[in-house]
């Protein structure tokens, strides 16, 4: 037989060489080693053989059976089945296998527990053919077997879309499965395949009056809701009633009965190539991959070979350029994308464009809804059913689960954009997250957070967000810091896209959507503030930590200038005072580069104001330049003028009587925070004395005065500390111009 012979041909056994080691025992004892290997490997070869002759008897007894037959009293049958579900766990099915044994398990020749049990074991080792399915759709029509073998048999279909060689005949038989929408068992999951088959000719006035009806004698049913929705992208002038715009778990998960023998196979796969296969779209056959998001990830393989492909496309050069529907796994340049745009056809499952480049432009290019809500829907069911921590015995597929975040993350960076269903599945898992479980995978999704409103933010993101804060290591609270950080990039990156986009009559910044962004942004810098307040205490002022608070407000700092928004926020004094009093230089030239972009920032925006921009009509709250006037008087009081003890005006701040300063018996206490002094410049001023002074070995810093003052600046300014050299130049008014020339001539 023709299936016999392919089938021997598909399953020879991986041979193994090992001519380039060496053994020490096989040279001693002569090379028995290596003869016994070789029987090792004969007798494997040989089990591998009975194995596959009983395979392919119990396919020849399947085929031939022809009268109803009973389980208990035939040994033969028992025998061949268990043989094949053993194949099926151990290996996978072969293409040809699938014919036979779906024609025997929908043509009622056996009770319907062997029927159920045929098809619980239906699981291929590569791809599916198509004509098997067309001819076991067939058996439907003359209601030959039960109604729980009809649902089981469109579990599975559903469950194996992904590995179906073609789907144009499936596609063909779309107004069959569509009568089934009759039967209120069968209903939801032939909404869901008609959802994997729907495409924009599928979408017919009569189709959407039978949903509308079903929906109006069901009710608001998820799975009649999903392909309303589908329709409605593809054909929106046909549907008019209103549908739930949030995404929601429209379908149930139908792979229940073959998801535990998919992992068994995929395990078994690893194990014998270690070396893990990367994701390629090409017309090969690929290494089977059973997770739910690898078998989506990858699109299926053409059951036309390469050759005749090629054969094909010398016969007709513009095969490609002009047909309706240019086959996805095809594409491999991006002359062919630009060529074929217009009638390029996506898989149904949109989880397979994520490894992709050229379809991730595509979907850049064309801006259609449809091809998001399925993109939407695949991920927020994938994320929900597999997330590590939040389902039973999904720990051993963490570091699967970390590959798939890693891909949904860097699909977000190349298309610029955060998805809707990352954002619930982050708000949905955090409150049952570790902290540790996909750290920086979790992290990173954050960054792409959508804009909302805070009210949903502060419940869903914030509150869980904090309590992992206060209560995880160091490490953790800098990374969520460098996270929300990003977050923030990431929104005013789109608000200045926005901008852009928007013409000048459509007046975008006198609109709603302005003031709910400063708003939702306002309140993240907030947030962010509280949590580095705490935090800061929590950690005893760690140095590590500062470095990202600040960074965070290197970006806050210049809001109003880079990005356009009319927002300034200035950080906390639990931020401020920590990082003016630091002993780490690091930290106060940070700080001191920060001050001085408020200061640009205020300018603008008072110039602005004064002039009356039509462009930027918010006003800042006069208590945003009072607290700045506030943190400058510290500033200069501590690192100018010696006196951040009696000028200090803030409620938090360093203000403090002279008999209470007096009692610490500190001399020259006033001395003790300037730039002479401060502890996180003492360093460079020992190096100063060691250099103006090298016979002196007191370390006398009042020598550091006059003209030694003016140089310490400049040394100063040497070692890299550009923002004291920006802050000081801009907030303090020293000499005049012409005597700061002439003091660096001398």
């Amino acid at each position: 037989m023709h299936r016999k012979q392919s089938s021997k041909n598909s399953k020879q056994p991986l041979q193994v060489h090992h001519s380039n080691q060496t053994d020490l025992s096989a040279w001693r004892k002569g090379g028995k080693t290596e003869k016994s290997l070789q029987k090792h490997q004969s007798y494997n070869s040989q089990v591998n053989e009975s194995k596959r002759d009983s395979f392919e008897q119990a396919l020849s007894y399947f085929e031939k059976v022809q009268d109803p037959v009973s389980l208990r009293k035939n040994e033969v049958l028992q025998k061949h089945l268990a043989t094949v579900e053993s194949t099926a766990l151990e290996k996978g099915l072969p293409p040809e296998a699938f014919d036979v044994l779906l024609n025997v398990a929908l043509s009622g020749k056996f009770a319907d527990a062997v029927n159920t049990r045929l098809l619980k074991c239906l699981i291929p080792a590569s791809v599916i053919p198509e004509s098997s399915l067309v001819s076991s759709v067939s058996w439907l029509c003359v209601s030959k077997c039960s109604g729980s073998i009809q649902l089981l048999f469109l579990r599975w279909l559903i469950a194996m879309f992904d590995f179906i060689d073609h789907k144009d005949q499936l596609h063909a038989l779309y107004g069959f499965f569509f009568s089934f929408l009759q039967d209120e068992k069968m209903c939801p999951y032939v909404c869901h395949l008609l959802y994997l088959l729907t495409r924009k000719e599928s979408v017919k006035p009569f189709r959407i009056r039978k949903l509308l009806d079903l929906q109006a004698k069901m009710g608001m049913q998820p799975h009649l809701q999903a392909l309303l929705s589908l329709y409605k992208h593809f054909c929106p002038e046909l549907i008019s009633i209103t549908l739930p715009g949030k995404m929601k778990t429209y379908f149930k998960n139908s792979e229940g009965p073959w998801k535990a023998a998919m992992s068994t196979i995929r395990r078994r796969n690893q194990e014998k190539s270690p070396v893990s296969q990367p994701l390629l779209l090409g017309t090969t056959q690929h290494q089977s991959r059973k997770r739910k998001w690898n078998t989506q990830l990858i699109l299926p393989a053409s059951s036309a070979s390469t050759s005749h492909l090629a054969e094909v496309k010398d016969k007709n050069s513009d095969l490609y350029s002009i047909s309706e529907s240019f086959p996805v796994e095809q594409l491999q340049t991006f002359s062919q994308l630009l060529q074929n745009i217009h009638h390029l056809e996506l898989p149904s499952q949109m989880g397979s464009v994520l490894t992709h480049p050229l379809l991730l432009h595509y979907m850049n290019c064309i801006k259609d809804e449809s091809i998001y809500l399925r993109l939407h829907y695949w991920m927020g069911q994938t994320l929900q059913e597999e997330c590590t921590w939040c389902v039973v015995d999904s720990s051993q597929y963490e570091e699967e689960f970390k590959d798939f975040l890693e891909i949904v993350h860097k699909t977000e960076c190349f298309l610029q954009e955060g998805f809707s269903s990352c954002e619930e599945f982050l708000y949905r898992s955090l409150p049952f997250w570790d902290g540790f479980c996909c750290r920086s995978q979790i992290l990173r999704l954050m960054t792409w957070i959508p804009l909302s409103s805070f009210s949903e933010m502060k419940s869903h993101l914030y509150g869980p967000l904090a309590q992992l804060f206060f209560t995880s290591s160091l490490y953790f609270k800098c990374s969520v810091l460098e996270s929300l950080k990003e977050l923030l990039q990431n929104w005013l990156n789109w608000h200045v896209i926005q901008l852009d986009s928007e013409s000048d009559s459509q007046g975008y910044s006198l609109n709603t959507t302005l003031s709910g962004l400063v708003n939702t942004v306002a309140e993240l810098i907030h947030f962010v503030g509280w949590i580095s307040t705490l935090g800061l205490r929590l950690e005893g002022s760690a140095t590590f930590l500062l470095y990202f608070i600040l960074d965070f407000y290197e970006t806050v700092c210049d809001i109003y200038l880079r990005y356009n928004l009319p927002l300034l926020i200035m950080p906390p004094a639990g931020v401020f005072y920590p990082a003016l009093l630091s002993m780490d230089s690091v930290s106060l030239n940070q700080l001191c580069y920060i001050m001085y972009r408020y200061r640009t920032n205020l300018v603008a925006a008072k110039e602005n104001e004064q002039i009356k921009k039509k462009i930027l009509q918010f006003k800042f709250s006069s208590q945003t330049y009072q607290e700045y006037n506030q943190y400058l008087t510290a500033m200069v009081g501590c690192l100018w003028t010696s006196n951040a003890f009696q000028k200090d005006v803030h409620p938090q701040g360093l203000r403090l009587d002279e008999e209470v300063l007096k009692k610490t018996r500190v001399k020259d206490f006033k001395n003790s925070f300037n730039v002479v002094y401060h502890p996180a410049l003492m360093g460079y001023a020992l190096l100063f004395l060691q250099q103006a002074w090298p016979d002196d070995n007191t370390f006398n810093f009042s020598l550091i005065k006059g003209r030694k003052w003016n140089w310490y600046l400049e040394y100063l300014y040497a070692q890299g500390l550009k923002g004291l050299k920006l802050f000081i130049e801009s907030s303090i008014n020293r000499v005049s111009p012409a005597s700061q020339i002439k003091e660096r001539n001398m």
